[in-house]
């Protein structure tokens, strides 16, 4: 009975702040779900299901009974977290489509419904109602992406083209224990993508009337316009920060922005969506006030609630209504719901509630940097100022107050999103609070309110000059990004962590944010913990790419790649993956082995031949006891070694080579929907598929 009093004081204490605690729970059944190395069978997900539906019939009984109400709330955690698993896995379920499953050249056919740019810059497009040759109807992927290599075409959503393309099944991880861009694709329906060198042909004319293509039609209308009217770089993030169409803005410009922190300013996220919210509330209530009559007879407050609300949601459809814009509005949208209903607008449960809805409607996210970025600003932010008001400390009123207040949330959203974009993008922008302090201001400021001074002004012709001085604006925070990029150590890479270091530091900070009592300082141990296993991160020793392509291996100088052209993606992450900031080159400039098209090396306490290419693999007449072939093609080798061709590595996918020996890609991830099944390849080859 004393253990049991003990945890009802305990859970009594925290009253009024349970609620915050839902996501957490729903959160750790998500986690659970996608950190599996095997798909649940229907056997398991009715046990967790019957186990959550029982435990949520506890927790209703518990609190009619003396002292049950902390059972209660431990038994709600248990059901919240067998929601959360089920709900991953419906979710995954639900998306189900096919996918390629093997290399694919031939006549692709479809309708564009996405058009932007790839990572290096080309022009690429997304195509649904898919057609391949040779392929049955029930086996047709839902979607394609295609990057586009040959001459420009005018491309409009809606059209339906044709052309031919080199298409392969979505990449897995490029290492073990990588991001795994098949899951993404997966929840994207996206069965293949590829590239083509040749022209792609108009099939149909565009029509954007169907599946709702016309707001997409509009977006890129608008994008255009935007650009035409202020041109170069600064068209291009108007355009962006607008419509969500990144295309008209060249590589130099994303880099210098990603370098000075202020690439968030280009994903329409919290900050933009709050920015309109903002200056609609604070213009409408302010337009509505200085009627009397008005003032006086109408709650203007709530009106202007609901026209930032409106606002909102024509943002979100105009803007593309990706993930980020979603989970953006959603939390704008509570918040401006709860004015409504004269609740607190800005609290811990508002974000709670928002992530709530987040989660239900797409579980996956959790897993992204969006989300997680996202969710930990707002965090930080209303727990740091709400703490400061329950303690009488205001920061409004005066010049000086408003100025450090800006600097205390740029420092605390700093802080808290600083661990996640680490681990995600592997660089810290060194001189980000001072590129954020010059430029968000600027942002709010002149950038959104002018945007929507154009969005009114354009119905009677003049929208030009909403533009122009939203112009001035990017231009002053495109020179900001240039100048802080430029300075030396601007960037610092880091290595990534493992996989246990994010999850541990999200809990730990919820516990210290959540928690009421000192005892939330406990929440500091397992961040601690985090930063520990971080810095004793251990790089594989060589890593090996899935099409046998390339190996690096590491060395006192960083490591070193095998080549210095080829496989540009996979080399880049693994560098950066390493904390190394060379480019490819430099890194082959390392390479200790002999040379030529079969490649030596000593690692791990085995000799490891890279062969590359044909002429490599009739170099190759035999092995030895101790050695392990790396091909980028089929090998017709005996002997005792260990062999990696590409017959082999299609079933492992990429690897890492150690003092414990190969590990593979495919033993990281196992057997999930969105892996690659094993299929004998003649059948394959004789069926089509």
């Amino acid at each position: 009975m004393g253990a049991i009093r003990g945890i009802d004081a305990i859970i009594q204490g925290q009253r009024g702040g349970l609620f915050c605690w839902v996501p957490v729970f729903m959160g750790t059944g998500i986690g659970v779900y996608f950190l599996l190395r095997a798909e649940p069978s229907g056997l398991a997900y009715g046990v967790v299901a019957s186990a959550g539906a029982m435990a949520a019939i506890v927790a209703v009984r518990a609190q009619h009974t003396p002292y049950g109400g902390g059972w209660s709330a431990v038994f709600w955690a248990l059901a919240l977290v067998a929601f959360g698993f089920c709900l991953a896995g419906y979710r995954a379920h639900s998306v189900a489509a096919p996918v390629l499953k093997y290399r694919y050249y031939g006549p692709v056919e479809g309708r564009v419904v996405a058009i932007d740019r790839s990572s290096s810059d080309a022009v690429r497009i997304t195509l649904d109602a898919v057609r391949l040759a040779r392929i049955p109807p029930d086996r047709q992927p839902p979607r394609v992406r295609v990057s586009l290599h040959g001459p420009p075409a005018d491309l409009q959503p809606g059209q339906r083209v044709m052309t031919t393309a080199f298409l392969s099944p979505p990449g897995g991880p490029v290492e073990p224990g990588g991001y795994d861009f098949r899951r993404q694709a997966w929840f994207d329906r996206l069965g293949a993508v590829g590239y083509t060198r040749v022209a792609v042909l108009t099939v149909a004319p565009a029509e954007v009337t169907r599946g709702g293509l016309w707001i997409y039609a509009l977006r890129m209308r608008l994008s255009t316009a935007v650009q035409q009217a202020l041109g170069g770089d600064v068209g291009g993030v108007a355009a962006a920060i607008t419509t969500g169409d990144r295309s008209g803005i060249d590589r130099p410009t994303i880099d210098a922005l990603r370098a000075s922190n202020l690439a968030h300013l280009l994903a329409i996220s919290g900050l933009h969506m709050g920015l309109l919210a903002g200056f609609v509330l604070g213009a409408l209530r302010l337009g509505l006030s200085a009627i009397p009559w008005v003032a006086l007879r109408w709650p203007t407050r709530k009106i202007a609630a609901a026209g930032a609300l409106i606002a909102g949601a024509v943002y979100l459809a105009l803007s593309g209504g990706s993930v980020a814009t979603e989970r953006a509005f959603v939390m704008v949208a509570v918040m401006l719901v709860a004015v409504l209903f004269d609740r607190r607008a800005i609290s811990l449960r508002a974000v709670a509630l928002a992530a709530v809805v987040v989660m239900v409607l797409r579980p996956e996210s959790l897993l992204g940097p969006g989300f997680q970025m996202s969710f930990a600003a707002t965090t930080a932010l209303v727990a740091v100022f709400g703490t400061l008001r329950d303690r009488g400390i205001t920061l409004a009123g005066h010049p000086l107050k408003a100025a450090l207040a800006l600097v205390t949330s740029s420092a605390v959203a700093g802080a808290a999103t600083a661990p996640v974009a680490a681990a995600h993008f592997n660089a810290i922008a060194v001189y980000g609070l001072a590129a954020n302090l010059l430029s968000v201001p600027v942002m709010g400021t002149l950038v959104m309110p002018a945007a929507v001074l154009a969005a009114v002004l354009t119905p009677v012709g003049l929208g030009w000059l909403g533009l122009e001085l939203m112009g001035l604006g990017l231009r002053w925070i495109l020179f900001v990004a240039h100048t802080v990029a430029d300075l030396d150590g601007a960037r610092r890479y880091v290595m990534s962590p493992p996989w246990q270091v994010l999850p541990l530091i999200a809990a730990g900070m919820l516990f210290l944010f959540l928690w009421k009592g000192r005892a939330r300082l406990a929440g500091l141990a397992p961040v601690a913990l985090a930063f520990v296993l971080w810095a004793g991160t251990e790089r594989p020793s060589v890593l090996v790419a899935d099409t046998g392509g390339l190996v690096g291996a590491m060395t006192p100088q960083g490591r070193a790649l095998s080549r210095e052209r080829g496989s540009g993606f996979v080399a880049r992450v693994w560098l950066e993956n390493d904390g190394d900031g060379a480019d490819q080159w430099q890194a082959a400039q390392r390479w200790p082995g002999t040379g030529g098209r079969v490649q030596k090396l000593q690692a791990g306490g085995k000799e490891i031949l890279h062969v590359i290419g044909k002429r490599g693999a009739a170099e190759v007449t035999g092995c030895v006891a101790g050695q392990i072939l790396i091909a980028s093609v089929p090998l017709d080798v005996t002997g005792p070694c260990e062999i990696y061709d590409t017959r082999r590595l299609t079933r492992t996918g990429s690897l890492s080579i150690g003092p414990d020996g190969v590990v593979s890609a495919m033993d990281r991830v196992g057997d999930r929907l969105w892996t690659p099944k094993p299929r004998n390849a003649a059948r394959r080859l004789a069926s089509g598929d």
